[in-house]
This record gives C-alpha cells, structure tokens and sequence, in this order.
C-alpha cells in the first residue's frame, strides 16, 4: 500500500520510524505536520496514518472524503502506541485490516467500531476487497449489512460453501434479501447482493485500430450471450503485436482489468483444443490468438471463439472456490 504517515511530537516521530522500519516504508513518507498537499496525498495514497490526536486527522481530511468505495485507509495511533484506530475506510480501503496489522506490530491495541465486527458477523465487503470480489450495489451491500445484525442472511454461490459458514450467513436460495457470489448475472433474492470473483479472461483478437467502444461492444454481446457478469473480467489476453493498440489498452482501463500479452512462441506453447486459422496462423505465427491466450492467462476455456466483426473473443475462467 502506498501510505503517508503524519506525526506531530517526538514520540510521534519515534512510532512513525518504527513503522517505517516495520512495514518497509520509505522514510520520506513521513510528514511532520498536516501538509499543505493533503488534498493531493489523500488522492495518491491507498493509507493515511496520523499519529497524534483524532481530531488532527478528522479535519486534515475532512474536505477530501468522497466515497467508501474510493478513499484511503485512514488510521490513528495516539504517540504513545497504545491505540491504533481506523476512521476511514474500515472495509473496502482496509482501515480496520491496516490497524490490526499496525496494532500487533507495535504491541497495542486496535479499536474497530464498524457494526458487522463488533457483532463478530461477516462483513460483505471487507470480505469481498480481500477476495478480489466486485461488489454489485453500495446500496445493497448496506442493506445487508445492516440485516445480518438482525438475523441470518441466506447465501447462495457458484462455488460449493464450506460446511463451516462466518456468523450471520446461512445457505439458501430465496428470501427478501441475500447473498450470491458468483460470475453469472443471477438475482435469486429480491433484494440481491452481487459479489463477483474477478476470475474471468478475456482472450482477445483484432484489426489494427479497433477502438475501445467497438471492443466493449463485443465483449458485452459475448458475455450476455453465455450469461457472464461482466464486472467478474480480471484480465484481458492478447499476442504482443498488439501492445500499442490502444483500443486493448483502453478497454482494459474501463473493466479495471489486467492486461497481458503473449509473443506466437508462447501461445503456441498453450495445452487444449483450440480452433485453427492458417490465416492467422500465416500472419502472426499462431492458429488462434483469443482461445490460447485465454488459456495461458486463465483456467479453463468456457467460451470459444467467438467472432463479431472484426473482434474474436474467447473466455476462461481461473480456478476459485469459496474461502472465509
């Protein structure tokens, strides 16, 4: 995580270049007052720790908070190391993670206020930034956060649930509110919270100078016909002759997908039964360029290739199963 630490006594300064040393930070990540760029640094850092008192940090970033799903992890540790406080971004920047962590580092103790972990319930979405899982809907993350204080929720996954689930769910496929967690567009509860693994390869062909919103089109028709989420796409797969194409490049940064290119040696060197093109195969020196880079970088094909235009697009699937 990139962070900033900010101390404003001599203890303070101590405890920041404990960390530093604990957490193998770099020295100048420490600010010795409330920078006149924190606009900036609460903008470029995934953690904020201030080591002083709360209300130093709550004004220092106050004008700056946005949204939950966005802002950094920020965390108190008063200067004398005996508290260590998330206050912002408990769940999905990992506040309330960093604290634990920064707490058993320095012998103290973490305060965490969220709801869901004073009750010892699961939290949804810590659950699903440690996961690498998309969250559907704030909203119904909220919802559900707010009903398993109350009662067992029904929870619903692609994957097989272990036998133990964590205190608040239960298995079940039907209810007013509940859980799915997998990388189909399925809403089995009427109010449906979304967590989807971001297991999905995209194994991509093209024309030169295919632009991004021809690509999103495609890639939208392929995976709506074979019933795919499209937010489970993690990674998108081509051969590097395409590396400039910034029509690739561009869709990769609208799914916040990885990105990964292959030279013709190594997707000749893919295991599996791929559809073969001497054209392409004359062109770029490999059969088939979206089946096997989506096999290099993936799993299991679930989607041959398919062909829209000028796209082919194939689909694998990463190996995941259900852990808490």
């Amino acid at each position: 995580m990139k962070t900033s630490i900010f101390c404003f006594s001599d203890y303070g300064s101590l405890i920041s270049e404990k960390l530093c040393s604990l957490l193998g930070l770099e020295k100048n990540c420490i600010h010795r007052r409330v920078d006149e760029e924190m606009g900036v640094l609460f903008e470029e850092n995934d953690a904020l720790i201030f080591i002083g008192a709360c209300g130093i940090a709550v004004r220092a970033i106050a004008p700056y908070i946005k949204s939950k799903t966005t802002d950094p992890a920020v965390v108190v540790i008063d200067d004398r190391g005996k508290y260590v406080i998330p206050i912002l971004s408990g769940h999905i920047g990992g506040a309330n993670r960093l604290a634990q962590q920064i707490a058993q580092l320095l012998g103290a103790a973490a305060v965490i206020t969220t709801a869901t972990d004073c009750a010892g319930k699961f939290s949804c979405d810590a659950w699903a930034v440690q996961n690498d899982c998309a969250i559907s809907s704030m909203e119904a993350a909220k919802k559900v956060s707010s009903a398993i204080l109350k009662r067992d929720i029904p929870v619903i996954s692609d994957s097989e649930l272990p036998s133990c689930l964590p205190q608040g769910l239960v298995p079940g496929e039907k209810g007013e509110i509940g859980i799915y967690i997998g990388i189909h567009e399925k809403v089995p509860f009427k109010t449906t919270l979304q967590l989807i693994p971001r297991v999905l390869v995209l194994g991509i062909g093209c024309r030169k100078g295919t632009l991004k919103e021809h690509l999103l089109s495609a890639v939208r028709k392929v995976l709506a016909d074979n019933n795919l989420d499209i937010r489970a796409v993690g990674r998108i797969a081509s051969i590097d002759v395409k590396m400039g194409e910034a029509g690739l490049l561009s869709l990769a940064k609208e799914l916040g997908a990885e990105i990964s290119f292959y030279t013709a040696a190594e997707l000749n060197s893919a295991e599996g039964d791929f559809e073969e093109s001497a054209f392409v195969k004359n062109t770029v020196g490999t059969d088939n360029v979206c089946e096997r880079s989506a096999a290099l970088a993936g799993g299991k094909l679930i989607v041959k290739k398919t062909v829209l235009d000028s796209v082919t697009i194939a689909v694998s699937e990463k190996e995941w199963e259900m852990k808490f």
